[in-house]
């Protein structure tokens, strides 16, 4: 297609999907020049968002956490000022290690009014992965809860309290934020997401805010999701990943209300969309699952009849628990998915999660993706290979060197997948994760699905094991509250997938490890 057509195309696309989201309106004339100098002032950034929103409603709440709610013309205001008190700029990087509540919110609009680099930390992260990371990228300050301060006791940085509960004992962003004054920068900094670093170093990948990083994406959201301005939405990933960042931003931009809070808890987002109307909640899978193991009778407190979008990213969302949400809460769920590297790349709505419950969608207009073959042949539906994706969110390469392998200008997420006849993508498996026993290649997802449809398992994970006789095995842990043997989880698979697919080792364990998002530690699995 040429480049003017399909600018032309997204240009008529945004314009629609902002209005359809509520985003384009009348502005009072007296806060029609605030609106229009946000950009002028401060670039195209986080900053620019709460800016914008606070001209045309300052009264509009933006957050509301558990220390209550702030509206965005004070949000606005406490950014500013907090920026005018950090000594980074330009050049600089600002470190963030908070849970999800307002400091994290007001460290992300100060670093970008200050147009420095925002680095976000795993609140999950060892301490030998912290300081790895901090070696690294090397940041000036850094802004931090209470309860990492003995992860950043050896970081010699000047430090930021976001969140205390005890008597503080440094600076806080109540201190800067009493101090008045204000801060703008139109040079925008670098937004520094990590990979969850389960089998490894945590590596950096950093991305430059742009119109046309920025336009395109959020297009395809608008136009998929149905997100509108000023509504209540409950964000539940940790802001820190991808998926809750891009939620929180999103968010900001929209005008809306960010329902959050530091830790997750079923219960308390199923009150939050009662109390706010919140029409939206994002979650990773095992939030959901969650919500779900909450009895009949403590989902019936609630009122959730607000609730337009459940949208699930970030780890797989099994069959078996996307058919319970839709039959739960209606049809509602999206299923996104997409990588730290590459942004997302597939959206699934309604009518193809009811479809066919295991797809993570179909591709969006601005993004390409491609199944391809070990040798770089594009492979046709039903046809398993490599899962490549190219778009305005690709990063460029981690920030400690290196990058992840590109094909035509598409770069390989490290699954392994295929699309259906009807054009739709389903994730079979990691590339490092299936194995090949006895001549056979298996996918440990596959197992996974199946077994998670059993109404006696509440989790499993399947991982590939070392086996003298087959090269590799299939080994399930399996969490379940009540009488469930070895054979019958193996009798389970046998009768839904061929013989050479059945685990031949099952461990019960009262919980699987997994990190904030949802992501299985295998390191952390009993051997």
């Amino acid at each position: 297609m040429p480049a003017l057509t399909f600018h032309a195309e997204l240009t008529v696309r945004a314009l629609r999907a902002l209005a359809g989201a509520g985003v384009l309106g009348p502005v009072r004339p007296d806060r029609l020049a605030r609106l229009a100098l946000a950009p002028l002032r401060l670039g195209l950034g986080p900053a620019t968002m709460v800016a914008s929103a606070a001209a045309r409603h300052p009264d509009q709440p933006a957050l509301v956490d558990e220390r209550g709610r702030l509206g965005y013309a004070e949000l606005d205001r406490r950014g500013a000022a907090i920026a005018a008190g950090l000594d980074v700029g330009p050049g600089d990087s600002l470190a963030v290690m908070c849970r999800n509540h307002r400091g994290f919110v007001e460290a992300m609009l100060a670093g970008s009014r200050c147009g420095a680099d925002l680095l976000l930390l795993n609140t999950e992260f060892s301490a030998a992965q912290l300081a790895e990371v901090m070696e690294r990228e090397k940041p000036a300050a850094v802004v931090y809860d209470e309860e990492f301060a003995d992860a950043l006791s050896d970081v010699g940085l000047p430090r930021v309290l976001g969140w205390h509960e005890g008597a503080p004992d440094a600076p806080t962003l109540d201190d800067l934020a009493s101090r008045g004054g204000a801060r703008s920068s139109r040079t925008q900094g670098r937004l520094v997401l990590l990979t969850s670093g389960t089998t490894g170093t945590p590596k950096g990948a950093p991305r430059k805010p742009s119109l046309r990083s920025l336009v395109g994406p959020m297009t395809a959201l608008l136009s998929e999701v149905p997100l509108r301005a000023r509504e209540p939405i409950v964000v539940g990933p940790p802001f820190f990943h991808g998926f809750g960042f891009a939620y929180l931003a999103l968010g900001l931009f929209l005008g809306s209300t960010v329902l959050m809070r530091r830790r997750f808890d079923p219960e308390a987002v199923l009150a939050a969309i009662d109390e706010d109307r919140a029409t939206t909640f994002i979650g990773v899978p095992v939030m959901h699952q969650r919500i779900m193991e909450l009895s009949e009778e403590v989902r019936s407190r609630y009122n959730i009849s607000s609730l337009r979008a459940l949208i699930s990213a970030a780890a797989p969302l099994s069959p078996a628990l996307a058919s319970e949400l839709m039959d739960e809460f209606g049809d509602v769920l999206y299923n996104l998915y997409g990588s730290t590297e590459t942004g997302f790349g597939a959206i699934a709505g309604p009518a193809d999660v009811r479809a066919a419950p295991g797809t993570v969608g179909r591709v969006p207009f601005g993004t390409t993706l491609k199944i391809l073959a070990d040798d770089g042949r594009a492979l046709g539906p039903g046809e398993t290979g490599h899962v490549y994706v190219g778009g305005e969110l690709v990063f460029e390469g981690y920030s400690g060197g290196g990058s992840k392998e590109t094909v035509d200008g598409l770069m390989n997420t490290g699954d392994l997948g295929h699309l259906d006849e009807s054009g739709r993508l389903f994730i079979d498996g990691r590339e490092d994760d299936m194995i090949v026993s006895g001549g056979e290649n298996v996918f440990p997802a596959e197992v996974e699905d199946v077994l998670a449809r059993h109404e006696q398992v509440d989790d499993v994970a399947v991982t590939g094991v070392e086996d003298d006789e087959f090269g590799q095995r299939l080994r399930a842990y399996v969490v379940t509250a009540s009488e469930l043997s070895e054979d019958q989880v193996k009798a389970y698979v046998k009768e839904n997938l061929a013989r050479y697919k059945v685990p031949r080792e099952v461990v019960f364990v009262d919980e699987l490890p997994r990190n904030p998002t949802g992501k299985l530690l295998k390191a952390e699995l009993p051997g």
